[in-house]
């Protein structure tokens, strides 16, 4: 019987060598051990009686059996994947999901979809990473993430791109700054005062710089903060206006911390993504992008 001779580890341990490069990796990512790993492999090229891997010094490659019985490999996961959904076993899948996420993701909607997570694969794992969108799409094409949720722009568009929605910015600052300004300021009386905002690099930062340009205004009224979680405490304290998400100040605006002003410019909206390999990850990867797009819309 087949079930002798091929199992779904010698599978799974087939692709995860493909796709993280080395044995070692692998095995670290299915918490096993390198000689553990070795062995699936083996077991399976005996089975099959092919060999499905080329492992000279430093360095690994399909043979040509190897890529067209990784495909067939693949589809086997897959189709297992899905029996036990159809099941409704999905307390079955033992796994680690890679997950990449920008800080404004983690400052508001991750603990929901984390939750949202939870509920649907009970035993799934999280990996998490948070940093800059460009990082996080560099890691993506590396394969060490499995889902990234994250802005464009993107250097590769060898990714599944599920859109999640968008997030507005507002102009924002304390009780105390309010009566200095008028009801809706325009940008330049803004700069009268300390602009507070994210890091540099982001791309509504490079749009306040190039509009405070074509304006003629001092960009050295723009204080950059590294961390979203530190910018929001400094404008809570008058120490400026705050050019920043308006999911991130919902709360303190509803409590009156914080009063958002309508001004003359703000910065396109960002676009966000889940992004993920379809040739590459498993089916709890894309229903984890489709939950994204769930969590980001409800909360």
């Amino acid at each position: 019987m087949i079930k002798s001779r091929i199992t779904f580890k010698q599978l799974e341990a087939f692709a995860f060598v493909v796709d993280a490069g080395t044995f070692r990796a692998a095995a670290s990512a299915l918490g096993t051990t390198q000689p553990n790993i070795s062995a699936r492999i083996n077991a399976l090229e005996t089975a099959l009686n092919v060999t499905l891997l080329i492992r000279d010094a430093g360095s690994l490659r399909l043979t040509a059996d190897g890529e067209k019985l990784l495909r067939k490999a693949r589809e086997v996961l897959w189709a297992g994947e899905a029996l036990i959904e159809e099941a409704g076993r999905q307390e079955l899948i033992e796994e680690t999901l890679k997950l990449g996420v920008t800080e404004l993701v983690a400052c508001t909607w991750l603990q929901g979809f984390l939750r949202m997570m939870k509920d649907a694969y009970p035993k799934l794992r999280i990996q998490l990473e948070v940093d800059l969108s460009t990082a996080i799409d560099a890691r993506l094409m590396e394969r060490q993430l499995d889902l990234a949720l994250q802005t464009g722009p993107f250097k590769s568009k060898a990714f599944a791109s599920e859109a999640l929605g968008e997030e507005r910015y507002c102009w924002v600052m304390n009780s105390d700054l309010i009566g200095q300004v008028s009801a809706a300021p325009s940008l330049p009386e803004l700069f009268d005062l300390t602009i507070l905002t994210h890091a540099k690099h982001t791309q509504a930062c490079a749009a306040l710089h190039h509009i405070a340009k074509e304006r003629g205004l001092a960009s050295e009224k723009i204080v950059h903060s590294s961390a979203l979680s530190a910018c929001l405490p400094m404008v809570l304290e008058g120490l400026g206006v705050a050019l920043l998400p308006e999911r991130l100040v919902r709360a303190e605006v509803a409590a009156g911390d914080l009063h958002q002003v309508q001004s003359d410019w703000l910065p396109d909206p960002l676009s966000f993504y889940a992004r993920f390999a379809p040739a590459h990850t498993a089916r709890y990867v894309e229903k984890a992008a489709q939950i994204a797009k769930r969590a980001m819309q409800l909360l």
